[in-house]
């Protein structure tokens, strides 16, 4: 164990979080999520949560301010009703970037993205269209 450091990274998604540069994305899939058949790297965080892995994450990785919308979520297709949990991620975003500059991407574009991605989380995330893709930003000191 760390001190400050949350007990939700493991010492493997420390390491990935390390080993990204400045640009690199990372999925963190829900529990119905292709995670295995997607990833270049798979992590596995079963039993948890994505909005409390995203808070756990972004506690140490900020979001790319080169680009417009550092994170993408799976769109569900109806504007009209979003899944309640993006509400939670953008409230996590702004906690540590102020601003939570998001982009819907359609689902298969999302699948092809992650494809492509630095590493994918896996969670037991229970709710739908709970995906979420982050963009690494530049660690300044």
């Amino acid at each position: 164990m760390l001190k400050n450091i949350s007990p939700l990274l493991s010492p493997e998604l420390l390491k990935t979080l390390m080993e990204m540069g400045h640009g690199d994305e990372i999925v963190i899939g829900d529990g119905n999520f292709p995670a295995a058949s997607v990833a270049q790297r798979l992590i596995r965080c079963d039993g948890h949560g994505v909005n409390e892995l995203l808070d756990a994450i972004l506690q140490l990785m900020p979001l790319d301010t080169y680009v417009e919308k550092p994170a993408a979520l799976m769109d569900n297709g109806d504007s009209k009703n979003p899944p309640e949990i993006w509400a939670d991620y953008k409230k996590t975003i702004e906690k540590y970037e102020g601003e939570a500059k998001m982009e819907l991407v359609e689902r298969f574009a999302f699948y092809d993205r992650a494809k492509k991605a630095y590493a994918v989380i896996a969670t037991g995330e229970t709710a739908i269209y709970a995906n979420i893709i982050l963009k690494k930003g530049v660690v300044v000191g």
